[in-house]
């Protein structure tokens, strides 16, 4: 059975919230538990060199970059932050669009929360990394970080793919245009 469209924005704004309020406190939950039992700057090998912990706090954006203007990186996670709520209530009627879209929101949530809460304080508080992989790349992060870069590449993807923010397909050249029906899936087909 079709689900109606106010079911489909109702059903996508809770995945949205759900995903973003369990990625946010996931990231708080590890930062802290960091904070509380690593030491500072001193690597702590849990399997050998494929995974270490190191505790740092970072004042910039990705390998400490842009740490004089940390104010703007507030900025610029805060302006991500509303857009993605902002499409979450006005336009994402897909349940593959909302789980992505609530991933992404929840990395961009604790990292923000860093950048509100910690010290030196507000709003160019230092995010704090503690999780270091040094086979893969020499940068620290942390599960919020995962989180913005893995659904960044699913954001990709689904653009791509041609995946609208309502469950639709576009077409592709020479094909006939995917319409819009009832379900929000094109030719008849509901979008999961």
């Amino acid at each position: 059975m079709a689900r109606s469209a106010a079911g489909r924005a109702v059903a996508a704004g809770a995945l949205i919230a759900i995903l973003a309020s369990v990625v946010l406190a996931a990231d708080q939950f590890t930062k802290n538990l960091a904070l509380a039992e690593l030491p500072e700057r001193t690597p702590v090998r849990v399997w050998g060199d494929f995974l270490q912990f190191y505790l740092t706090f970072n004042p910039g954006a990705a390998f400490s970059l842009g740490e004089e203007v940390t104010w703007i990186f507030t900025i610029v996670l805060a302006g991500a932050a509303v857009a993605v709520v902002v499409l979450g209530v006005t336009r994402v009627r897909s349940l593959r669009w909302a789980a992505v879209l609530g991933l992404l929101l929840g990395g961009v949530l604790g990292n923000l929360t860093d950048r509100l809460t910690r010290d030196p304080g507000f709003p160019v508080g230092h995010v704090v990394d503690f999780i270091h992989t040094p086979w893969m790349m020499p940068a620290i992060y942390n599960v919020a970080d995962i989180f913005i870069v893995t659904m960044m590449i699913a954001v990709a993807l689904l653009v791509l793919f041609g995946l609208r923010l309502d469950g639709t397909r576009e077409s592709r050249r020479g094909d006939r245009p995917a319409e819009s029906t009832a379900d929000g899936g094109p030719d008849g087909r509901s979008e999961a």
